[in-house]
């Protein structure tokens, strides 16, 4: 089973540069899509249906904003819109799939950099949503929560680490949230199952020469239930084009839906 997410930062810009031509050679079981940016009468065109996929969106109310989406081969047995809180739900944040033994999710965290009131939003989230996924392991199925966490765990998770320890995204409160996420809440980052390297980057400003110093953030992630763990047979950020200020992350299990 081969799932991609990524941030596409608007899918119309991305399949501008060539996003959906890359998408159909990748043979993708699932991909997940975030940062949207676009209402659902507005995508008509054929290429954000791709052929030989179920296509789902989540759109913001809002126009141009967020909005998720996500894509399966196999037509799920039910796909949740929504994770059924309303000022989450009105920004298209959440969209679950349900396939026989595992349930996969399109998510897109808020940022908090645009101000302290959308970093409180931000914190009001994350206490919801701990007690959330905390539940969500008392499922019998697997699940695989792909998305735009928007936080990154560890120094080894962005290259300027010290400069960033007050800016959002990797704040004392978040970090420490992504320990619980990944420790008493017992999820697991799939892409560090694999690969502990430095450097292995989602993202990148588009401020200054970041993109080509590499000076980026692992902010895209494949969170996992358990029973996955020893699924996880590969790891892969696509770099050789940018369809975004995010690079797609690719990761494959030997598992099927």
């Amino acid at each position: 089973m081969r799932i991609i997410t990524v941030n596409l930062n608007g899918i119309r810009s991305a399949a501008k540069k060539g996003f959906f031509t890359w998408l159909a050679k990748q043979d993708a079981d699932v991909v997940c899509l975030q940062e949207t940016r676009a209402q659902q009468h507005q995508l008509t065109d054929s290429l954000f249906h791709p052929a030989g996929y179920y296509c789902y969106y989540h759109d913001a109310e809002k126009k141009g904003y967020s909005g998720v989406a996500l894509y399966a081969r196999r037509e799920p047995e039910e796909v949740i819109t929504g994770i059924g809180w309303a000022d989450v739900d009105r920004e298209g944040r959440y969209l679950e799939a349900h396939f026989s033994t595992v349930n996969i999710v399109s998510l897109y965290m808020p940022s908090g950099t645009s101000g302290s009131l959308r970093q409180a939003f931000k914190y009001k989230l994350m206490d919801k949503f701990m007690p959330y996924l905390r539940e969500l392991q008392k499922s019998a199925k697997e699940y695989i929560i792909c998305g735009d966490w928007n936080i990154a765990h560890k120094k080894i998770d962005l290259k300027n680490w010290r400069g960033n320890q007050d800016h959002s995204g990797f704040l004392p409160e978040e970090r420490a949230w992504m320990d619980e996420l990944f420790g008493a809440a017992e999820f697991v980052d799939a892409f560090r199952v694999l690969n502990q390297e430095a450097e292995q980057y989602t993202w990148w400003s588009n401020r200054g020469q970041a993109w080509k110093n590499n000076t980026g953030w692992r902010l895209d992630y494949q969170v996992i239930t358990p029973g996955l763990k020893d699924k996880v047979t590969s790891a892969s950020i696509y770099k050789d084009e940018r369809f975004s200020d995010h690079a797609p992350l690719t990761m494959d299990y030997d598992y099927s839906v």
